[in-house]
């Protein structure tokens, strides 16, 4: 697995809106992208602490390609929607053990 995680510097008062632009886009951008398993958006338990957005592929080949993808344009296309100018970091990594405790 292949997991792509994005800190997204939100100000405050504008944390409402970038939310609900974010979650808008990555339900009609991002269904069906090739090796895409799961994304997802964390909002910080404290002030002063970024956002945090998560994308699960199944290899570093599947997140290359959708780089170059229209979905990946789409997503990115609107320069003036909330968060657009936000500073951000993108990190990659690859998974090395995954534990799921069944309860």
């Amino acid at each position: 697995m292949y997991v792509i995680t994005n800190r997204i510097e939100v100000p405050a008062e504008t944390a409402e809106a970038f939310e609900k632009v974010f979650v808008d886009s990555m339900r009609e951008t991002l269904d069906g992208v090739p090796g895409l398993n799961r994304t997802t958006l964390l909002r910080p338990a404290a002030d002063g602490l970024p956002y945090l957005s998560t994308m699960e592929f199944d290899s570093k080949d599947d997140f290359l390609a959708w780089l170059r993808s229209d979905s990946f344009k789409a997503a990115h296309s609107d320069e003036q929607a909330p968060g657009m100018q936000a500073p951000s970091a993108v990190e990659q990594h690859t998974l090395v053990e995954d534990i799921v405790f069944e309860k």
